[in-house]
């Protein structure tokens, strides 16, 4: 499965891609907003950090302008894939923007297993179902998570399914269980993912054990 940090942090991406675990990025006009910096230079700086798919959203409102829009927001760099909303529009442009004019899309707010199936259809390279969203509202998110995958194996399309917006370890791990592509999650969330208590207090009692047999000398570094 695969890691997308969402955020338009550039210093926060940077120390997660520097783990070496980090495949892509999603970002998201309020998340670019709260940057205070311009939309095509935040989409440049972390395209420069991150080699994997960076997704910037296009917010026209009709299909051809989101074709434009989405022609000129994947110019910035190669690995750009551009946001479409999962609506009508936004599916009447996703065929001509993947098949014509070679630019990847992610079909974003999916909150039904009927709307993974259309985006899939249409030919979206990404699938973009909201967890948290639809956990506000008492919807068992991981069902449509699950849906969505038994859609894509059964029917063979080759949209990933990206679970987007993770609040918590058990989000990534129900993801993990029904064989979910992608999952976009908070830099906060993803080094919460390194951490155990059992694992920090196992390795401080390993040193204080070697400080013990080393005659106080640390491990080195």
């Amino acid at each position: 499965m695969k890691i997308f940090i969402d955020s338009a942090d550039v210093d926060a991406i940077k120390e997660a891609a520097d783990t070496g675990l980090v495949d892509g990025v999603t970002t998201n006009p309020t998340y670019i907003a709260k940057s205070g910096k311009n939309f095509k230079k935040v989409v440049e700086e972390i395209c420069k950090i991150v080699p994997g798919p960076v997704s910037a959203e296009a917010m026209a409102e009709t299909a051809d302008g989101m074709i434009k829009e989405a022609v000129e927001i994947a110019s910035i760099a190669p690995n750009v894939v551009v946001k479409i909303p999962m609506n009508i529009e936004g599916l009447k442009a996703v065929p001509v923007l993947e098949k014509q004019k070679n630019v990847k899309t992610n079909v974003t707010m999916i909150f039904s297993s009927t709307q993974a199936f259309l985006a899939m259809k249409a030919g979206a390279s990404l699938v973009s179902i909201v967890l948290s969203r639809l956990d506000a509202i008492a919807n068992e998110s991981i069902v449509l998570v699950e849906d969505a995958v038994t859609i894509k194996q059964n029917y063979g399309y080759r949209s990933e399914v990206l679970a987007a917006s993770m609040k918590t370890q058990n989000h990534v791990l129900e993801c993990l269980r029904a064989g979910v592509d992608i999952v976009t999650i908070p830099t906060q969330l993803f080094f919460q993912m390194y951490r155990h208590t059992l694992t920090d207090t196992g390795l401080e009692a390993f040193r204080k054990d070697w400080e013990k047999v080393s005659g106080g000398g640390k491990p080195q570094s």
